[in-house]
């Protein structure tokens, strides 16, 4: 057996050798090993089976070719993926990519991430990540067809109800995964639940489409709780104005708070006196339906406009990071320090770099990580396999409620475990431990396999 001490910055280079260019991959692995390895180190059990040098390598990663006609008869060749980090804990389970720039490095880095958010839900979820070098935006809705039928003509083969369960993700919508549930039946002639995100018509979940914006807001309130603060009447800036952000922004507003800026990958807009439901709904017809800028819903509504600004320079109290990964840098972690932000919660994946992370946290600024901050999403994808499984549909009201409990354990496992000796809370270092200890605890029972 292995006796030696971790050691973070030699397991990172040991890492890297085995994982060579791959920066997001180690980016991630050594947000968790900075928490974890000091853990690890006060518990030979989790030395001597090599635990987290076997939790940082996927149990197996699957790329295949794409081939499918676009509407013009030309033959289009994509690559697809599919990287099943862990299964310590349940099937596999995780979203789907459909963007051009997708890379192996991105998926092991996502996949990784998800093994300790699976964890945290208390749900029986392994961890994965896939999907394609594809990019739905511009194509016909039969060019998505085409692509979705051939991308699952593939996967099929390595997926299934008690195996992999995958969701929709970046790219991925409800269209996605209607095309990609459709061949799966045409192949297999069974109705299983073997993709989540599907439509209600067909085994789908209320909420799920807003659940992980809703579940981030629903952490911030726990966070805020203990330390004897308050989300309502609180200033929110929300960056992104996808799926998570539109309803990160909803549920801020229900909850009582104010959201005074959005943005997209072109500028922001900055409404002071906050965001009434009318603009709300606006935004989420724009972004939903039509497809369309912030810079229209600017127009439209004669608010201010700041092209290729980001929304981390306006003053707030409260910051939801929930665009894409490593938008938060250290200038703008410094901006939000200087113009009075106490609380960050990252509704992305991994949207904060490790230099704007270890800054806020030293300013004293409450942190929700996104391991357990944007587990809702996942959590009700596992609610809709149960609903599945059983054959019944839950209602909103109580799927709601399902998904505020899920929360708050989450909250309290991350307290629990980030509980420091001056009785700060690390949360980071909560979720990391957290999620590690019953991954890891279920992989010391099977031996080593």
């Amino acid at each position: 057996m292995f006796t030696k001490k971790l050691e973070l910055d030699d397991f990172m280079n040991g890492l890297a050798r085995r994982n060579p260019n791959e920066p997001e991959f180690h980016q991630a692995v050594r947000e968790v090993a900075e928490s974890v390895i000091p853990y690890i180190n006060h518990h030979q059990k989790y030395i001597d089976a090599r635990i987290l040098e076997r939790m940082t390598e996927p149990d197996r990663i699957i790329i295949f070719r794409v081939c499918w006609e676009d509407d013009d008869g030309h033959i289009r060749v994509n690559r697809g993926y599919r990287v099943q980090f862990n299964n310590a804990i349940g099937p596999y389970k995780g979203g789907l990519r459909f963007t051009s720039n997708l890379s192996l490095d991105t998926l092991k880095f996502l996949g990784f991430e998800q093994t300790f958010k699976n964890s945290l839900t208390t749900l029986p979820l392994g961890s994965a990540k896939g999907g394609a070098d594809f990019n739905p935006k511009g194509k016909s809705d039969r060019e998505v067809m085409r692509f979705c039928q051939s991308f699952m003509t593939e996967l099929h083969k390595h997926i299934g109800a008690h195996t992999d369960v995958p969701a929709g993700d970046i790219g991925v919508g409800a269209r996605e995964i209607s095309y990609m549930f459709g061949q799966y039946k045409r192949l297999q002639n069974e109705f299983r639940s073997v993709l989540t995100g599907k439509e209600l018509a067909y085994g789908g979940s209320l909420i799920r489409k807003e659940a992980t914006g809703y579940g981030t807001v629903f952490f911030t309130r726990e966070m805020l709780k203990a330390h004897q603060k308050e989300l309502e009447g609180k200033r929110c800036i929300v960056s992104g104005s996808g799926n998570v952000a539109l309803y990160t922004a909803q549920k801020v507003m229900q909850l009582g708070a104010t959201v005074i800026a959005m943005s997209d990958s072109g500028g922001s807009f900055l409404i002071p006196s906050g965001m009434t439901q009318e603009h709300l709904n606006h935004l989420i017809d724009l972004k939903e339906k039509q497809r369309g800028r912030i810079s229209e819903f600017a127009e439209h509504f004669d608010c201010d406009y700041y092209p290729d600004k980001k929304v981390w320079d306006f003053p707030c109290d409260i910051a939801f990071a929930c665009a894409t990964q490593n938008e938060l840098e250290l200038n703008d972690a410094k901006e939000l320090v200087k113009n009075g932000c106490i609380a960050l919660a990252e509704g992305a994946n991994m949207p904060t770099t490790m230099e704007a992370s270890h800054y806020l946290r030293e300013a004293g600024i409450l942190f929700a990580p996104a391991k357990a901050a944007n587990a809702g999403g996942v959590a009700v994808s596992g609610l809709e396999m149960s609903q599945n499984s059983m054959r019944l549909s839950w209602p909103l009201e109580e799927l709601e409620k399902r998904l505020e409990d899920i929360m708050f354990k989450i909250h309290q496992q991350s307290k629990r475990y980030g509980q420091q000796s001056d009785n700060t809370i690390d949360y980071i270092r909560g979720a990391n431990i957290a999620g590690f200890t019953k991954v890891a605890d279920a992989m010391l029972s099977y031996g080593f396999v």
